[in-house]
């Protein structure tokens, strides 16, 4: 019964590993965090949204927050009528769920500092045919994204992990 119980806990934690590696999940700011120096549209310039990701915000929650604002708000660093305050505790998430442009800000002065984040979401991918039999020889080689890469590294993680201590 017991053996039972485990394997079932197992088999959903595999579930649920799949199903949130399906998307990617792009700390903001890379090693860096959401914080003040950061070039954040150099780093975005280095990244690809898609519908689906997330964002994961770092940062001191003592003297930052997350605004999602407007491009007018954005461009002039207005923190009123904002569209939502993502803050929570400072390792906060958001969803992106829409193909379009996201605007984020820091408040409290800190966005003329340079903490704003725009950013331009797509819809994934689909994934290409395999080339006919004609076009091998000037088929380019397959391109792997996050999207591929992610899930792969969540199931064989959770395999590994079910087999060393099952």
């Amino acid at each position: 019964m017991r053996f039972d119980l485990l394997m079932m806990i197992r088999l959903m934690m595999l579930l649920g590993l799949i199903k949130c590696a399906a998307s990617g999940l792009d700390k903001v700011g890379g090693k860096h965090g959401w914080d003040q120096n950061v070039n954040y549209t150099d780093w975005a310039s280095h990244q690809h949204f898609y519908v689906g990701d997330w964002l994961y915000f770092v940062f001191d929650k003592n003297y930052y927050n997350v605004l999602e604002v407007n491009q007018t708000n954005y461009e002039q660093c207005i923190d009123r009528d904002f569209i939502s305050n993502i803050t929570r505790g400072g390792r906060d998430v958001f969803h992106l769920t829409q193909a379009r442009p996201y605007y984020f800000i820091s408040s409290g002065g800190y966005c003329f500092h340079g903490m704003k984040l725009a950013i331009n979401v797509e819809q994934p991918l689909p994934a290409s045919p395999a080339p006919s039999s004609s076009d091998k020889t000037n088929a380019s080689p397959p391109q792997i994204v996050k999207h591929l890469i992610t899930p792969v590294f969540a199931i064989s993680s959770t395999l590994v992990w079910m087999f060393l201590f099952a």
